[in-house]
């Protein structure tokens, strides 16, 4: 038959669906097969390999063989005779339906790959896991950037002001009170907000227990960026700009 008219498994005879006796038995190899592991691929070459086709002149593949796996009518609906049982469809369509559903990605997968631009691997977990470890265990390595030096800083110059202010008699009090708050909020201006960043890392990671999985608030509060190298291997970039890995000289 060039297109079928009835579900692989069935002919009319005498005006009656009817099992078709070879074609049934493979219905039922079809069915147990794949609840015993078999893919697809493996049956569509399985299939290949014996007499009978599911249409003359074309080979099996994939989609007959989906055809088959989600047929109600082999249980007996629709005055079809049955070939399975209730049960064994709808174990079949259970597997089915747990492989065509997409896998659902973790939270931390998603904080990866938001954080690196590429699809979170189980190795680049394991070496961002790795690099917060070792912060954890040496959070003295989270490192403070430069300063700039300069002659004379703002801070300096008030310095200056108070000293001379200090040095004569009677003391100017207000004048001297108010150098003080001025060199306050100067200190205060002065500070690179990286310095802050870096004091909260440091707090951060020293009260932390070493992971034995990653941690999604740990790595969302400390890590701007992973940087992935075409090796394989990966940096991560602290939120004080520090980077942490194998380019910590960038």
């Amino acid at each position: 038959m060039g297109i079928r008219k009835q579900p692989f498994g069935y002919q009319v005879k005498m005006g009656e669906i009817v099992l078709h006796a070879q074609e049934a038995k493979l219905v039922e190899y079809i069915f147990q097969q794949y609840l015993s592991g078999a893919s697809f691929n493996i049956l569509v070459a399985q299939l290949r390999e014996q007499p009978i086709p599911y249409d003359e002149g074309k080979l099996w593949n994939k989609n007959m063989v989906a055809r088959i796996l989600e047929d109600r009518r082999y249980t007996g609906e629709s005055d079809y005779p049955a070939i399975i049982d209730q049960k064994t469809l709808s174990r079949v369509l259970e597997k089915r339906s747990a492989k065509q559903a997409p896998t659902q990605k973790t939270e931390t997968q998603k904080l990866l790959r938001r954080l690196s631009g590429h699809t979170a691997t189980e190795q680049m977990e394991q070496q961002v896991r790795n690099l917060l470890n070792g912060l954890i265990a040496s959070p003295e390595h989270i490192t403070l950037p430069t300063p700039e030096h300069l002659p004379y800083t703002p801070e300096q110059m008030l310095q200056k002001e108070l000293d001379a202010v200090m040095e004569q008699q009677p003391i100017d009090e207000d004048a001297a009170q108010n150098l003080i708050l001025a060199i306050a909020a100067a200190q205060y201006s002065a500070i690179d907000p990286n310095q802050y960043e870096t004091i909260r890392l440091r707090r951060l990671f020293s009260r932390h227990e070493l992971m034995a999985e990653l941690d999604d608030e740990l790595l969302q509060s400390s890590v701007s960026a992973i940087l992935c190298y075409k090796d394989g291997t990966i940096d991560i970039r602290l939120k004080n700009h520090q980077i942490i890995g194998r380019s910590e000289t960038v």
